[in-house]
């Protein structure tokens, strides 16, 4: 069984990693004295309300105004899809493609990737764990990279601006996308990968 450790009674300490004796879900590591539970509390409950609520943000992260661009002293306010656009227009394709991957394709993957994680949590039949960590991994490494399209329009910002020629500023989109990408990065942290193995039959060819 792939839980073997936690049927023994045994647990990792999240600091020094020392392999402890649970008397307890909660315990008190005998190296560095730090007090950590069996497995994280109420995750998936967590990790579900973040994820939800990375997915609500979702929705005005892309149909708000995500900069407004000046040219000539017009205003020009645009949305993600909208903004790539006049990326493509100025010639600036690989910035294009960067916000389209940073905007769409990450953000997106790790919900989805999240919700993935957390109904094989739910199964009982036998899955490729391997994959199943593989897959937690790439979720938990992808979340910062979300950052990249804020990044993006604010180096924009700062660079493409001539006055009173052309000008580029953040507007209210932006809000709502960092707040999902920050939610996603909650809901990640907040999920407990070890229950993946908890109540599985593994197959040890996988």
């Amino acid at each position: 069984m792939a839980n073997k450790a936690m049927t023994a009674s045994l647990g990792s300490c999240p600091r020094c990693h020392k392999l402890n004796v649970m008397k307890s879900d909660k315990q008190r590591c005998s190296r560095c004295h730090f007090h950590f539970h069996l497995r994280k509390p109420n995750s998936m409950q967590f990790t579900l309300a973040w994820t939800i609520a990375a997915l609500i943000m979702f929705i005005p992260a892309n149909t708000y105004p995500m900069m407004v661009f000046y040219s000539f002293g017009n205003p020009d306010a645009s949305t993600i899809l909208q903004g790539i656009a006049i990326f493509i227009q100025l010639g600036m394709l690989p910035v294009a493609v960067i916000i389209f991957i940073a905007s769409f394709i990450v953000p997106l993957g790790k919900i989805i990737g999240l919700f993935v994680l957390m109904y094989n949590v739910k199964r009982k039949d036998k899955v490729n764990l391997k994959q199943q960590g593989k897959l937690y991994h790439l979720v938990e490494f992808l979340g910062p990279w979300s950052m990249l399209d804020v990044f993006v329009v604010a180096i924009m910002a700062a660079v493409v601006n001539l006055g009173f020629i052309t000008s580029i500023e953040a507007d209210s989109g932006i809000t709502y996308f960092s707040l999902m990408v920050i939610f996603t990065m909650f809901a990640a942290e907040s999920f407990d990968p070890r229950l993946l193995w908890d109540n599985k039959k593994v197959d040890n060819n996988k």
